[in-house]
């Protein structure tokens, strides 16, 4: 006799279902975005249902976090894939396909009748192998200045191949390369500032040192300053406000209004004459100035920047050493910010401000210029991924071959690790190679090659011992990576056979799924 437990709303999937559900949603997640990895990856287009506005993008972690889901394996991809993003920047479309992949060997054993938690353990055995060879391929350089900058420069060149940037590839790799380099080994990217300008041609995109503010001078203010002593805040410095919500004020004569104006006055001439005394020759706001303090700071010789957002603000007390300051009563315990020039400049038809010779000599600027908005989107996502990855390797210095090649690598290490184990882990084990060798399948046919030649030449290749074959995409070919330069983080995919074989251990693991029931609308 059944019994209802749960609420009649609740639903429940169980064993095979269950399973088979998970499976679906995972393998459909992984077809969607297989399409657009590698350099001959495929764009797709996002666009809002409420809005209209849209993204092209070929960004796995870009796709998968527009997308609404509804299938909790599919959700756990999608989790994946921003872990990626956050850790090492890159390799989010290849985690989510090494995933799926993954799942779809599952499935397949599990047909043969082969218990999850065998294949589970046999994919253990699998990745324990795989990291292994990894680690045994991976070169470090970093004890060689000028090969480990070839090194990152071939790193930020296959990273961009699969981009939008892929045309410009070797000049905004060295763009990345001399940013990522100014930070002297740290991983705060905060330093680095891209500024987006829709006009001119992506290579008009340049690296300027200093920091650029998208703001105005005002307008009494003189537009260069030397010895830029910075004071910056987050104060209301606008006169005619009452700042108490739904406040009124009744006076019973004109005269009475002009004494409340003049006390307006006097109290933001009070709280300006603070401000000077910090001497200071540039004051910077987050909030309005208005025209009667932004007047008297002028007449004292001091530049002023209102309206700079909290982003500006905060940016700028992290590049020129300064802190943000509410209350101006003691100048001796306020930290200023320091730079050698302050002048304005104009990019395209947009005047900006340029800090030049900031406290923090890491900082710079990248502006990037394209044809339309969404071409300048795509483009900052590309450099950023660059830039992510390059950051990573300046602190884990190890690099290993791409273009296929570390996973042909890591599949026949699989294998040969694959027939010392007994029983049906062994085939469990095998079928983790097999999901690896699906990464060169796939960037094979997305150039619309022959990818069940290319792939069984480059097995071979590996077999007689050939550690640096990968695909020549350009040509169609079986070549030397290490000759071409395509170069990869070796924490990157690292990352990536750590997080798809955990994500499909968990998934394999599944046997009921359990959906609650919608929490009811109180009726009102």
């Amino acid at each position: 006799m059944s019994m209802q437990i749960f609420n009649e709303q609740a639903t429940e999937e169980k064993a095979e279902n269950a399973r088979l559900s998970s499976f679906v949603g995972a393998l459909a997640l992984g077809d969607l975005v297989k399409s657009t990895l590698g350099p001959k990856g495929m764009n797709k287009i996002l666009q809002s249902a409420s809005t209209g506005e849209i993204n092209v993008t070929n960004d796995g972690a870009t796709i998968l976090k527009s997308i609404q889901l509804d299938n909790a394996a599919a959700k756990i991809l999608v989790n994946i894939s921003k872990v990626q993003d956050d850790e090492v920047g890159d390799g989010t479309t290849t985690v989510t396909v090494l995933a799926s992949e993954l799942l779809r060997e599952a499935e397949k054993l599990i047909a043969m009748k082969i218990h999850p938690q065998t294949i589970v353990e046999g994919y253990r055995i699998a990745s324990a192998a795989a990291l292994k060879a990894l680690e045994g391929a991976a070169v470090d350089h970093s004890s060689n200045p000028t090969q480990f900058r070839q090194d990152l420069f071939n790193i930020a060149r296959t990273t961009l191949s699969s981009k939008v940037l892929s045309q410009d590839k070797n000049y905004f790799a060295n763009l990345a390369v001399d940013a990522v380099l100014r930070l002297k080994g740290s991983v705060d990217l905060e330093h680095i500032q891209i500024i987006k300008k829709v006009g001119g041609k992506l290579t008009d995109s340049y690296l300027d040192e200093g920091f650029i503010l998208d703001k105005t001078i005002a307008v009494n203010s003189p537009k260069r300053l030397e010895n830029a002593k910075i004071l910056i805040a987050n104060t209301s410095m606008d006169t005619d406000k009452i700042k108490i919500f739904g406040a009124r004020m009744k006076v019973d004569g004109t005269g009475k209004l002009a004494e409340l104006e003049r006390a307006e006055r006097e109290k933001m001439r009070a709280k300006v004459d603070k401000i000077a005394a910090h001497g200071v020759n540039v004051f910077v706001n987050r909030q309005l100035i208005y025209n009667y303090p932004e007047s008297l700071l002028a007449e004292r010789g001091i530049m002023v920047i209102e309206h700079a957002d909290f982003e500006g603000v905060e940016r700028l007390s992290l590049v020129t050493g300064g802190e943000i300051a509410s209350t101006f009563d003691n100048p001796e315990k306020v930290k200023l910010g320091r730079c050698e020039v302050i002048e304005e400049v104009m990019i395209g038809e947009d005047k900006l401000i340029k800090f030049s010779g900031v406290a923090a000599g890491e900082a710079c600027t990248v502006v990037l210029r394209g044809s339309t908005s969404q071409m300048v989107d795509e483009a900052e996502r590309s450099l950023h991924d660059a830039l992510s990855v390059l950051s990573q390797t300046v602190r884990e210095t190890r690099t290993v071959l791409g273009g296929g090649c570390a996973e042909m690598l890591m599949s026949c290490a699989v294998e040969e690790a694959a027939r010392g184990v007994k029983g049906k882990i062994a085939l469990a084990a095998e079928a983790f190679g097999k999901a690896l060798r699906a990464i060169p399948t796939v960037l094979s046919d997305n150039a619309g090659l022959d990818s069940a030649d290319l792939v069984a030449r480059l097995r071979a290749a590996h077999f007689e011992g050939k550690s640096d074959a990968g695909l020549d995409l350009n040509n169609g070919t079986v070549g030397s990576m290490r000759e071409l330069g395509v170069t990869e983080s070796y924490k990157l995919k690292r990352q990536v056979v750590l997080s798809a074989s955990e994500a499909a251990e968990m998934i394999i693991r599944v046997d009921d799924i359990l959906r609650a029931a919608p929490r009811r609308r109180e009726a009102v």
